[in-house]
């Protein structure tokens, strides 16, 4: 795709619909520098991994465009403007010195002969103590009277173990900057915690997710693999709830 075309047909979607950028940006939640940067395919500006693909999805949802293909184009166009990271040189580990090896066979051999001894010394204690058992058993032990049988001891039978239900919502929270997060799901506190850059946590919920976040650009959610909409404002905190009924069929 040659430069310039996915930022002008974004931009030409966008516009064919009569839609501004404040009003994009008031439904999507994302910065208006974000996609102004998408527009003008200026990625230095942009965040990349995942909350690159969900800002794309995000608008080709809002716009009624295909999301999937939207996200090809992106990708395609990303992929041949953002460089490979350069690889790093080799690193030649040095050789141990020569006297090492012989020092771990003394060792191991040293280790040897003591587990050997100990093992030796440990039985022959063994065996004496359980002579001594036997012969101190043998000199106390009552004589059985006749017509009465040893009864078996009765034995509890395990009971079967319950299968745990399993999950039905799985969160991915991802940070593009440091910011506060909370998490509460199906009601129990799971995160309340500054999060870095870069990070990503999952969590379980049977029934539903409250998420909070003190900068809500910084936060990207994505609920059983599918983008969720921003917690707030950009730039400003904000909560979200967010269930089975926010997946799309």
């Amino acid at each position: 795709m040659a430069k310039g075309e996915f930022g002008e047909r974004l931009k030409r979607e966008r516009e064919m619909r009569e839609v501004s950028m404040d009003e994009i940006v008031k439904a999507t939640r994302i910065s208006k520098r974000f996609i102004e940067a998408l527009e003008d395919e200026d990625w230095e500006k942009l965040p990349g991994g995942v909350f690159g693909h969900g800002f794309v999805r995000t608008i080709a949802r809002y716009l009624g465009l295909d999301e999937e293909a939207l996200l090809g184009e992106y990708d395609a166009v990303r992929a041949e403007k953002v460089p490979p990271a350069p690889s790093k040189p080799e690193e030649r580990i040095p050789a141990p010195p020569r006297w090492i090896p012989v020092v771990a066979i003394l060792m191991i051999l040293l280790l040897a002969v003591g587990v050997f001894y100990a093992g030796r010394y440990g039985w022959r204690r063994f065996a004496e103590r359980r002579e001594r058992k036997r012969a101190s058993e043998a000199s106390v032990a009552p004589a059985p009277q006749p017509g009465v049988s040893a009864a078996a001891p009765a034995t509890d039978s395990p009971s079967p173990a319950a299968s745990s239900s399993s999950a039905l919502l799985d969160l991915s929270v991802s940070t593009s900057a440091a910011t506060r997060v909370r998490i509460l799901a199906d009601g129990k506190l799971q995160l309340d915690m500054e999060l870095p850059a870069g990070e990503t946590r999952h969590f379980s919920a049977n029934q539903q997710f409250e998420v909070t976040a003190g900068d809500s650009s910084a936060v990207l959610l994505e609920l059983n693999g599918q983008a969720m909409p921003p917690v707030g404002a950009p730039g400003a905190s904000g909560t979200i709830v967010l269930s089975q009924k926010d997946l799309k069929p």
